[in-house]
């Protein structure tokens, strides 16, 4: 894919980031699970967060394709970081497109800044990838509003949001997504509590639970209108996932980038591990795949900014973004030896970052009964 002089700038300039502020402290953020909010804050000062969203909205009005090529950086450099990245572009444009304007007024400016991290809540204990099989509640409160009652699970940013996008039930429990309604709902209303998991991976984006107890939320906090939410949390995971395809990318990337530079370094034998052929090949193999998932990603935000259908090739760059990143950074791994093995090393601290991913935001399964409902249409679909 040729860039334009534009795109190569703003490429440039996340670039200097990543490497130069997000990489070498990857690990340690990592290591000590929390959000470096003043790391968030440069990179709302650089317009790295919400850079798609129009410049009322307070980013750059950019493409997906230029939004893609800079999101790549950032991954490159720190892959959870490059999260909340992502959290501002989805989460951005549904408060921009249906939120009251006091509230995307307010929260839209402070997000883009990177002084707010707004969490979108869709996942439950008894529905993961059955996303329309909701049973929190929301209730018509007295005097006006609504009250909101259940638990969301796997959650990212759970504990770390100011606020939540919230899909809850507010027809009947057969009506499916027909009865979901979205809200927003800011972190410090009384009645809300959240907790984190220990996962393998991820600990600085966070994932975990969120509770809401009687919660209650004016009118204004509906978004868009009742019992029309869920088209509204689905709306943005087309382009989500081919996003999400160039994170994992930027991450296979930068182990990639290492082991080939290890590979001129270390010797054995008398020479360079690098005159291996069972060093290179499979090295590679990986940079031949990557550019392969890489392209189809580049393809499928291509097809969105002109306004073409690009469901199936979005659910293509979710399962095999995560899936071959992992493999390659498994390899990349092992090309170190005993030394990928280590926990200094930050090929497994990106190989279980990566794998987070294969679960996350949709299964591969999920993902190819996407591709094929496209192609077949419901005949995909068993009931």
């Amino acid at each position: 894919m040729l860039l334009t002089d534009d795109q190569k700038a703003l490429q440039e300039s996340a670039r200097q980031f990543a490497r130069k502020r997000l990489l070498p402290d990857y690990q340690k953020r990592e290591q000590e699970a929390v959000l470096d909010r003043p790391l968030l804050r440069e990179m709302g000062a650089l317009g790295l967060l919400g850079m798609d969203l129009p410049e009322s909205a307070g980013g750059m009005g950019l493409d997906g394709v230029t939004t893609g090529v800079m999101f790549e950086e950032i991954a490159y450099g720190d892959f959870n970081m490059g999260s909340f990245m992502l959290g501002a572009s989805l989460n951005g444009a549904i408060l921009q497109r249906h939120a009251h304007e006091s509230i995307a007024g307010q929260w839209l400016p402070r997000m883009t800044r990177g002084e707010a991290v707004i969490s979108i809540c869709l996942t439950e204990p008894r529905g993961g990838s059955d996303a329309s099989n909701l049973q929190v509640k929301a209730r018509p409160a007295e005097g006006g509003g609504w009250v909101i009652n259940g638990e969301k699970t796997s959650i990212s940013f759970a504990d770390r949001a100011d606020a939540f996008l919230v899909f809850a039930r507010t027809g009947a429990p057969d009506e499916g997504a027909k009865g979901v309604s979205a809200f927003f709902v800011p972190a410090d209303v009384p009645g809300i509590s959240t907790t984190c998991f220990d996962d393998v991976g991820g600990l600085a984006a966070g994932r975990g639970s969120v509770f809401f107890d009687d919660v209650r939320i004016p009118a204004e906090n509906v978004l868009g209108e009742i019992g029309k939410g869920f088209a509204i949390g689905m709306q943005g995971f087309d382009y989500s996932r081919a996003l999400i395809g160039l994170q994992c990318c930027g991450a296979a990337q930068a182990s990639l980038d290492e082991a080939w530079a290890y590979s001129k370094e270390r010797e054995a034998f008398g020479r360079p591990i690098g005159q291996f052929q069972g060093v290179t090949f499979p090295l590679s193999e990986g940079e031949s795949i990557i550019a392969a998932v890489r392209q189809l990603c580049f393809h499928t935000l291509s097809l969105r900014d002109a306004g073409v259908k690009h469901t199936a090739e979005a659910a293509m760059c979710k399962w095999m973004g995560p899936r071959h990143a992992f493999d390659v950074i498994h390899q990349c791994l092992l090309t170190f030896g005993h030394y990928g093995w280590s926990k200094d090393s930050p090929h497994q601290q990106r190989m279980r970052d990566v794998m987070g991913l294969e679960i996350g935001d949709g299964t591969a399964a999920v993902m190819k009964l996407v591709i094929a409902r496209e192609r077949i249409g419901r005949t995909a679909v068993q009931y």
